[in-house]
């Protein structure tokens, strides 16, 4: 089997994608009643098994400190707009200032590891 070694771009992408699927199960999970939904939770460990696969390929490009971080910051960030959207979570001035800090702390990241 071939191994990938992504360049540092393609590892960025490979990282977006982790961290919107990263988002996906993340939100999933309210979907999954405590994984006594079968199918639901099925769904949601595909989704993030893929996610993390995608997570290591990107590591073998980026430094593992600035992918997990920006991972996480993308999930993060993401689930909790969703969480607003879909859920009815507060839009608080607070909260949607900390998501803001959460977006800009990735994109530091990937203006400094770029």
């Amino acid at each position: 089997m071939p191994s990938l070694n992504p360049s540092p771009a393609q590892a960025w992408w490979l990282l977006a994608v982790a961290g919107l699927l990263e988002i996906a199960w993340a939100v999933g999970m309210k979907y999954t009643e405590g994984f006594s939904r079968p199918w639901a939770s099925a769904a949601v460990l595909a989704i993030a098994l893929a996610s993390f696969a995608l997570l290591g390929l990107a590591v073998k490009s980026l430094p593992v400190g600035t992918a997990y971080a920006a991972w996480v910051g993308i999930g993060a960030a993401g689930a909790a707009i969703l969480g607003i959207v879909l859920f009815g979570e507060p839009a608080t001035a607070p909260r949607l200032a900390s998501v803001a800090l959460i977006v800009a702390g990735v994109i530091g990241l990937k203006l400094v590891d770029g």
